[in-house]
Protein backbone atom coordinates (compact mmCIF):
# COMPACT_ATOMS: atom_id res chain seq x y z
CA UNK A 1 0.00 0.00 0.00
CA UNK A 2 1.21 3.49 -0.88
CA UNK A 3 0.69 6.72 1.08
CA UNK A 4 2.32 9.60 -0.76
CA UNK A 5 5.83 8.43 -1.57
CA UNK A 6 5.83 5.93 1.28
CA UNK A 7 5.20 2.19 0.80
CA UNK A 8 3.65 0.17 3.65
CA UNK A 9 4.12 -3.53 4.29
CA UNK A 10 0.40 -4.30 4.46
CA UNK A 11 -2.94 -2.55 4.99
CA UNK A 12 -3.82 -3.54 8.56
CA UNK A 13 -2.93 -0.68 10.92
CA UNK A 14 -2.92 0.05 14.65
CA UNK A 15 -4.98 3.11 15.60
CA UNK A 16 -3.41 5.88 17.66
CA UNK A 17 -4.87 5.67 21.17
CA UNK A 18 -4.01 8.04 24.01
CA UNK A 19 -2.55 6.23 26.99
CA UNK A 20 -2.37 2.94 25.08
CA UNK A 21 -0.25 3.00 21.94
CA UNK A 22 3.04 3.75 23.63
CA UNK A 23 6.31 2.33 22.32
CA UNK A 24 6.10 -1.12 24.05
CA UNK A 25 2.58 -1.79 22.78
CA UNK A 26 3.46 -0.61 19.28
CA UNK A 27 6.44 -2.96 19.17
CA UNK A 28 4.31 -5.92 20.26
CA UNK A 29 1.71 -5.17 17.56
CA UNK A 30 4.41 -4.72 14.95
CA UNK A 31 5.87 -8.10 15.83
CA UNK A 32 2.46 -9.62 15.14
CA UNK A 33 2.50 -8.26 11.59
CA UNK A 34 0.82 -4.87 11.97
CA UNK A 35 1.48 -2.94 8.77
CA UNK A 36 1.70 0.51 10.35
CA UNK A 37 1.60 1.88 13.89
CA UNK A 38 0.93 5.36 15.28
CA UNK A 39 2.07 7.13 18.41
CA UNK A 40 -0.36 8.36 20.98
CA UNK A 41 -1.65 11.77 19.93
CA UNK A 42 0.82 14.52 20.75
CA UNK A 43 -0.03 18.13 21.57
CA UNK A 44 1.52 20.47 19.01
CA UNK A 45 1.19 23.26 21.54
CA UNK A 46 2.99 21.12 24.10
CA UNK A 47 5.87 20.57 21.69
CA UNK A 48 5.83 24.26 20.76
CA UNK A 49 6.38 25.15 24.42
CA UNK A 50 9.11 22.50 24.76
CA UNK A 51 7.18 20.05 26.93
CA UNK A 52 9.45 17.10 27.68
CA UNK A 53 6.41 14.85 28.07
CA UNK A 54 5.13 15.78 24.60
CA UNK A 55 8.51 15.20 22.95
CA UNK A 56 8.81 11.86 24.78
CA UNK A 57 5.66 10.65 23.03
CA UNK A 58 7.33 11.11 19.64
CA UNK A 59 10.26 8.80 20.39
CA UNK A 60 10.49 5.83 18.03
CA UNK A 61 12.32 2.52 18.41
CA UNK A 62 14.02 0.78 15.52
CA UNK A 63 11.89 -2.32 16.13
CA UNK A 64 8.60 -0.58 15.44
CA UNK A 65 9.35 1.31 12.25
CA UNK A 66 7.61 2.57 10.19
CA UNK A 67 5.70 4.82 12.58
CA UNK A 68 3.26 7.69 12.16
CA UNK A 69 3.32 10.53 14.68
CA UNK A 70 -0.15 11.91 15.33
CA UNK A 71 -0.36 15.56 16.36
CA UNK A 72 -3.31 17.66 17.47
CA UNK A 73 -3.93 21.36 17.71
CA UNK A 74 -6.00 24.21 16.30
CA UNK A 75 -3.37 26.81 15.36
CA UNK A 76 -2.12 26.34 11.77
CA UNK A 77 1.17 28.13 12.45
CA UNK A 78 1.98 26.06 15.53
CA UNK A 79 1.00 22.85 13.73
CA UNK A 80 3.24 23.80 10.79
CA UNK A 81 6.11 24.58 13.15
CA UNK A 82 5.85 21.16 14.74
CA UNK A 83 5.74 19.53 11.30
CA UNK A 84 9.09 21.19 10.62
CA UNK A 85 10.43 19.82 13.91
CA UNK A 86 9.22 16.34 12.98
CA UNK A 87 11.03 16.58 9.65
CA UNK A 88 14.12 15.72 11.69
CA UNK A 89 12.48 12.77 13.46
CA UNK A 90 12.20 9.08 12.60
CA UNK A 91 8.50 9.48 11.84
CA UNK A 92 7.47 8.19 8.41
CA UNK A 93 4.12 10.01 8.33
CA UNK A 94 2.53 12.92 10.20
CA UNK A 95 -1.13 12.37 11.05
CA UNK A 96 -3.43 15.22 12.07
CA UNK A 97 -6.02 14.36 14.71
CA UNK A 98 -9.48 15.65 13.86
CA UNK A 99 -11.31 12.83 15.59
CA UNK A 100 -10.59 12.86 19.34
CA UNK A 101 -13.95 13.27 21.14
CA UNK A 102 -12.80 13.96 24.71
CA UNK A 103 -14.04 17.24 26.24
CA UNK A 104 -10.59 18.40 27.36
CA UNK A 105 -9.54 18.34 23.69
CA UNK A 106 -12.72 19.56 21.98
CA UNK A 107 -13.29 22.46 24.40
CA UNK A 108 -10.10 23.99 22.97
CA UNK A 109 -11.39 23.63 19.43
CA UNK A 110 -9.09 20.67 18.78
CA UNK A 111 -9.69 17.04 17.80
CA UNK A 112 -13.16 16.38 16.43
CA UNK A 113 -14.18 20.00 17.14
CA UNK A 114 -12.23 20.94 14.00
CA UNK A 115 -14.94 19.22 11.97
CA UNK A 116 -17.20 22.10 13.03
CA UNK A 117 -14.80 24.55 11.34
CA UNK A 118 -14.09 23.23 7.83
CA UNK A 119 -12.15 26.30 6.74
CA UNK A 120 -9.83 26.10 9.74
CA UNK A 121 -9.43 22.36 9.20
CA UNK A 122 -8.32 23.06 5.65
CA UNK A 123 -5.89 25.76 6.78
CA UNK A 124 -4.29 23.34 9.24
CA UNK A 125 -3.87 20.57 6.68
CA UNK A 126 -2.42 23.03 4.17
CA UNK A 127 0.03 24.53 6.67
CA UNK A 128 1.24 21.13 7.88
CA UNK A 129 1.50 19.72 4.34
CA UNK A 130 3.56 22.69 3.15
CA UNK A 131 5.90 22.47 6.17
CA UNK A 132 6.37 18.69 6.14
CA UNK A 133 8.80 16.68 4.06
CA UNK A 134 6.83 13.56 5.03
CA UNK A 135 3.36 12.50 3.83
CA UNK A 136 0.58 14.12 5.88
CA UNK A 137 -2.62 12.24 6.69
CA UNK A 138 -5.78 13.16 8.59
CA UNK A 139 -8.01 11.16 10.95
CA UNK A 140 -11.64 12.27 11.15
CA UNK A 141 -15.01 11.05 12.41
CA UNK A 142 -18.38 10.69 10.75
CA UNK A 143 -19.20 14.16 12.05
CA UNK A 144 -19.93 16.04 15.24
CA UNK A 145 -23.38 14.52 15.74
CA UNK A 146 -26.20 13.11 13.60
CA UNK A 147 -27.23 16.63 12.57
CA UNK A 148 -23.70 17.49 11.41
CA UNK A 149 -22.47 14.51 9.38
CA UNK A 150 -19.77 16.08 7.23
CA UNK A 151 -17.00 13.49 6.87
CA UNK A 152 -17.18 13.68 3.07
CA UNK A 153 -16.84 17.47 3.10
CA UNK A 154 -13.89 17.42 5.50
CA UNK A 155 -12.20 14.59 3.59
CA UNK A 156 -12.42 16.56 0.33
CA UNK A 157 -11.04 19.66 2.05
CA UNK A 158 -8.18 17.61 3.51
CA UNK A 159 -7.33 16.13 0.11
CA UNK A 160 -7.48 19.53 -1.59
CA UNK A 161 -5.05 20.91 0.98
CA UNK A 162 -2.43 18.20 0.68
CA UNK A 163 -3.50 15.19 2.74
CA UNK A 164 -2.17 11.94 1.27
CA UNK A 165 -4.64 9.66 3.07
CA UNK A 166 -7.79 9.97 5.20
CA UNK A 167 -8.78 7.76 8.12
CA UNK A 168 -12.51 7.69 8.89
CA UNK A 169 -13.87 6.51 12.24
CA UNK A 170 -17.50 5.67 11.55
CA UNK A 171 -18.88 7.28 14.72
CA UNK A 172 -19.84 10.86 15.48
CA UNK A 173 -18.22 12.81 18.25
CA UNK A 174 -21.49 12.61 20.18
CA UNK A 175 -21.27 8.81 20.15
CA UNK A 176 -17.73 8.73 21.54
CA UNK A 177 -17.19 4.94 21.37
CA UNK A 178 -20.77 3.80 21.97
CA UNK A 179 -23.23 2.26 19.56
CA UNK A 180 -22.15 0.98 16.17
CA UNK A 181 -19.70 2.47 13.69
CA UNK A 182 -21.33 3.53 10.43
CA UNK A 183 -19.29 1.88 7.69
CA UNK A 184 -21.46 3.48 5.02
CA UNK A 185 -19.79 6.84 5.72
CA UNK A 186 -16.40 5.22 5.12
CA UNK A 187 -17.67 4.03 1.74
CA UNK A 188 -18.97 7.51 0.89
CA UNK A 189 -15.61 9.09 1.70
CA UNK A 190 -13.83 6.47 -0.39
CA UNK A 191 -16.08 7.32 -3.33
CA UNK A 192 -15.46 11.07 -2.88
CA UNK A 193 -11.66 11.28 -2.74
CA UNK A 194 -8.78 9.86 -4.75
CA UNK A 195 -6.27 9.44 -1.89
CA UNK A 196 -6.25 6.20 0.14
CA UNK A 197 -9.01 5.85 2.73
CA UNK A 198 -8.46 3.94 5.96
CA UNK A 199 -11.54 2.52 7.69
CA UNK A 200 -11.82 2.50 11.49
CA UNK A 201 -14.48 1.26 13.89
CA UNK A 202 -15.87 -2.07 15.14
CA UNK A 203 -13.11 -4.34 13.84
CA UNK A 204 -12.56 -6.90 16.58
CA UNK A 205 -11.97 -10.11 14.61
CA UNK A 206 -10.57 -11.15 11.22
CA UNK A 207 -13.99 -11.47 9.61
CA UNK A 208 -14.75 -7.84 10.50
CA UNK A 209 -11.64 -6.65 8.67
CA UNK A 210 -12.53 -8.60 5.54
CA UNK A 211 -16.11 -7.33 5.63
CA UNK A 212 -15.01 -3.72 6.05
CA UNK A 213 -12.67 -3.98 3.05
CA UNK A 214 -15.40 -5.54 0.92
CA UNK A 215 -18.30 -3.33 1.99
CA UNK A 216 -16.55 0.04 2.00
CA UNK A 217 -13.83 -0.56 -0.61
CA UNK A 218 -11.45 1.21 1.77
CA UNK A 219 -7.74 0.79 1.17
CA UNK A 220 -6.75 -0.17 4.70
CA UNK A 221 -8.28 -1.18 8.03
CA UNK A 222 -7.31 0.49 11.29
CA UNK A 223 -7.82 -1.50 14.49
CA UNK A 224 -8.18 0.36 17.79
CA UNK A 225 -9.97 -1.11 20.79
CA UNK A 226 -9.95 -4.52 19.10
CA UNK A 227 -6.19 -4.63 19.72
CA UNK A 228 -6.40 -3.79 23.42
CA UNK A 229 -5.06 -6.84 25.22
CA UNK A 230 -4.80 -8.60 21.87
CA UNK A 231 -1.73 -7.70 19.77
CA UNK A 232 -2.19 -11.11 18.13
CA UNK A 233 -5.21 -9.77 16.25
CA UNK A 234 -2.94 -8.45 13.49
CA UNK A 235 -1.50 -11.88 12.77
CA UNK A 236 -4.97 -13.45 12.84
CA UNK A 237 -6.39 -10.83 10.47
CA UNK A 238 -3.51 -11.07 8.01
CA UNK A 239 -3.61 -14.86 8.03
CA UNK A 240 -7.34 -14.87 7.44
CA UNK A 241 -7.16 -12.35 4.60
CA UNK A 242 -4.35 -14.26 2.89
CA UNK A 243 -5.45 -17.85 3.45
CA UNK A 244 -8.99 -17.92 4.85
CA UNK A 245 -7.69 -19.73 7.93
CA UNK A 246 -9.29 -18.82 11.26
CA UNK A 247 -6.47 -19.06 13.77
CA UNK A 248 -7.05 -20.07 17.38
CA UNK A 249 -7.16 -17.39 20.03
CA UNK A 250 -4.03 -17.28 22.23
CA UNK A 251 -4.06 -19.63 25.21
CA UNK A 252 -4.04 -18.41 28.79
CA UNK A 253 -0.35 -19.31 29.07
CA UNK A 254 0.43 -17.35 25.91
CA UNK A 255 -1.42 -14.35 27.28
CA UNK A 256 0.46 -14.39 30.57
CA UNK A 257 3.77 -14.76 28.72
CA UNK A 258 2.90 -11.70 26.61
CA UNK A 259 1.81 -9.76 29.70
CA UNK A 260 5.14 -10.45 31.42
CA UNK A 261 7.09 -9.31 28.36
CA UNK A 262 4.89 -6.24 27.94
CA UNK A 263 5.39 -5.42 31.62
CA UNK A 264 9.19 -5.74 31.37
CA UNK A 265 9.19 -3.36 28.39
CA UNK A 266 6.96 -0.74 29.95
CA UNK A 267 8.80 -0.78 33.30
CA UNK A 268 12.12 -0.47 31.48
CA UNK A 269 10.81 2.56 29.58
CA UNK A 270 8.83 4.34 32.32
CA UNK A 271 10.14 3.06 35.64
CA UNK A 272 8.53 0.59 38.02
CA UNK A 273 5.82 2.67 39.68
CA UNK A 274 4.45 4.38 36.57
CA UNK A 275 5.01 1.30 34.42
CA UNK A 276 3.05 -1.00 36.74
CA UNK A 277 0.25 1.53 37.19
CA UNK A 278 -0.10 1.86 33.41
CA UNK A 279 0.18 -1.90 32.94
CA UNK A 280 -2.89 -2.60 35.09
CA UNK A 281 -5.38 -1.68 32.37
CA UNK A 282 -3.47 -3.73 29.79
CA UNK A 283 -3.57 -6.78 32.07
CA UNK A 284 -7.32 -6.36 32.53
CA UNK A 285 -7.73 -6.37 28.74
CA UNK A 286 -5.42 -9.34 28.25
CA UNK A 287 -7.23 -11.59 30.73
CA UNK A 288 -10.77 -10.48 29.92
CA UNK A 289 -12.95 -13.55 29.47
CA UNK A 290 -10.48 -15.91 31.10
CA UNK A 291 -11.57 -18.15 33.97
CA UNK A 292 -11.69 -16.37 37.36
CA UNK A 293 -10.38 -13.18 35.76
CA UNK A 294 -12.61 -10.85 37.80
CA UNK A 295 -10.87 -11.67 41.06
CA UNK A 296 -7.45 -11.34 39.49
CA UNK A 297 -8.34 -7.92 38.05
CA UNK A 298 -9.29 -6.73 41.54
CA UNK A 299 -5.87 -7.80 42.82
CA UNK A 300 -4.03 -6.34 39.84
CA UNK A 301 -5.50 -2.87 40.36
CA UNK A 302 -4.14 -2.78 43.91
CA UNK A 303 -0.57 -3.68 42.94
CA UNK A 304 2.19 -1.16 42.21
CA UNK A 305 5.19 -3.48 42.60
CA UNK A 306 6.55 -5.53 39.70
CA UNK A 307 7.60 -8.59 41.71
CA UNK A 308 4.19 -8.79 43.36
CA UNK A 309 2.49 -8.47 39.97
CA UNK A 310 4.63 -11.28 38.54
CA UNK A 311 3.80 -13.53 41.51
CA UNK A 312 0.06 -12.91 41.18
CA UNK A 313 0.07 -13.59 37.43
CA UNK A 314 2.22 -16.73 37.73
CA UNK A 315 -0.02 -18.08 40.51
CA UNK A 316 -3.04 -17.31 38.35
CA UNK A 317 -1.82 -19.23 35.34
CA UNK A 318 -0.85 -22.19 37.56
CA UNK A 319 -4.37 -22.21 38.99
CA UNK A 320 -5.75 -22.61 35.50
CA UNK A 321 -3.78 -25.80 35.03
Amino acid sequence: MQIGNFTLENNIFLAPMAGITDMPFRILCKEQGCGFVYTEMVSAKGMHYKSEKSFKLTEIDEGEKPVGVQIFGSDPDIMAGIAQVLNQSDASIIDINMGCPTPKITKNGEGSALMLKPALAGDIVKAVSQASNKPVTVKIRKGWDDTKVNAVEIAKIAEDNGAKAITVHGRTREQFYSGHADWEIIKKVKEAVSVPVIGNGDVTKPEDAERMLLETKCDAVMIGRGAQGDPWIFNRVLTYLRTGEVMDEPTGAEKIKMILRHMDMIVSLKGEHLGICEMRKHIAWYIKGMKNSTGIKEKVFRISNKDEMVNVLCAYIESLG
